[in-house]
């Protein structure tokens, strides 16, 4: 069942003992597992089986890389205090799933709970991963319902936004939508965000969101100085650059976030380049890359990201000043390139 068939079902209370939320048959140029979508099937079935006054009691989540399966199913086999139904949510349960061999596979207490689960429980198993040609997941499929989260498609996307919108008071206009979707991507957590950014910035006096709103209030001035370093870099304007990392300092920003800005710009880059088969997700942030792939080629994208690398193990393990070691990197990623690189657009 993919997951827009199944959210309704949450709100009418038909949801089975044991739910598995994982990764499905995803659309052209998307990822197989979306977790905002995967986290929202969580919350709601725990809004609508737990009161809130009782959700310390009967509402509980647990990890799989650090929890045993046999703790769980112990958990789940418990009567809860105080509520009709208690809700135990289990994330990176690929790591269950992952588990080698079918024989003593650590899913053996798991799947013997699905034969009889508790009345008063609902058991909600989140992972990133499956494999169906495991025995495991052949039985669960067949005890438990398999809820499918790929991401959204072009379509589907668009209504997602639209009722997100909708539940924020506001409505909101193609062209919009599609400035929010190439600014933010196709991942939901990074879209809602956005979406939240812009009603936040039109406020309770403004019902609708239009293009322009989309990009006023998706651009601060930090953001503007990243698209800055990145023009800079590309122009091999060192003095810019170096005044532009300065100016990222001063916003507050710290030697660990500013290193994360760097190599997620290169990483975009490397996405963007036409020399690699990776898609990259978000169009805006394509084209604000696309002159450092000009600048660099892959050959010195790939020596870039490692460069960013030696800069962090320095940073994090000696006693360099830190403000030195990212100018040396500005610096180095800004010199001008000796010849022209072959094949650049």
């Amino acid at each position: 069942m993919l997951a827009h068939e199944f959210i309704p079902k949450i709100e009418a209370g038909a949801i089975p003992p044991v739910v598995v939320v994982g990764p499905g048959k995803a659309p052209f140029n998307r990822e197989a597992f979306e977790p905002f979508l995967a986290d929202r099937i969580a919350d709601r079935i725990a809004a609508v089986c737990v009161p809130p006054e009782v959700r310390d009691l009967a509402y509980s989540v647990f990890h799989a890389d650090e929890t045993r399966v046999g703790d769980i199913v112990a958990e789940a086999q418990t009567m809860p205090f105080l509520a009709e139904r208690r809700v135990i949510v289990v994330r990176n349960a690929d790591r269950y799933f992952g588990s080698p061999g079918e024989k003593d596979s650590v899913l053996k207490p798991l799947i013997a709970y699905m034969e009889d689960p508790s009345e008063t429980t609902i058991l909600v198993l989140l992972t990133s991963k499956t494999d169906k040609r495991r025995k495991s997941y052949k039985t669960c499929s067949e005890k438990a319902l398999i809820v499918e989260c790929p991401q959204l498609d072009d379509n589907e996307m668009a209504k997602w936004i639209q009722g997100e919108a909708a539940a924020l008071g506001k409505k909101i206009d193609s062209a919009a939508i599609n400035e929010l979707v190439s600014r933010a991507g196709y991942r939901l957590g990074d879209v809602h965000n956005a979406l939240n950014l812009v009603a936040n910035y039109l406020g309770q006096s403004n019902d609708r969101i239009r293009e322009e709103d989309v990009i006023t209030a998706c651009a601060d001035v930090a953001e503007e100085s990243v698209w800055a370093l990145t023009d800079a870099i590309a122009a091999s304007d060192m003095d810019k650059a170096l005044k532009t990392l300065h100016q990222l300092m001063d916003f507050g920003k710290s030697h660990d976030e500013i290193m994360g800005l760097i190599n997620w710009l290169l990483e975009s880059a490397y996405c963007a380049s036409p020399d690699t088969r990776r898609e990259i997700k978000s169009q805006f942030v394509g084209r604000k890359v696309m002159p450092l792939v000009n600048k660099l080629g892959l050959e010195k994208l790939k020596t870039a990201l490692q460069l960013c690398t030696d800069t962090h193990f320095m940073l994090r393990s000696t006693g360099v000043g830190r403000d030195l070691a990212l100018e040396m990197l500005v610096i180095k990623l800004a010199a001008p390139r000796k010849r022209p690189v072959r094949g650049a657009r």
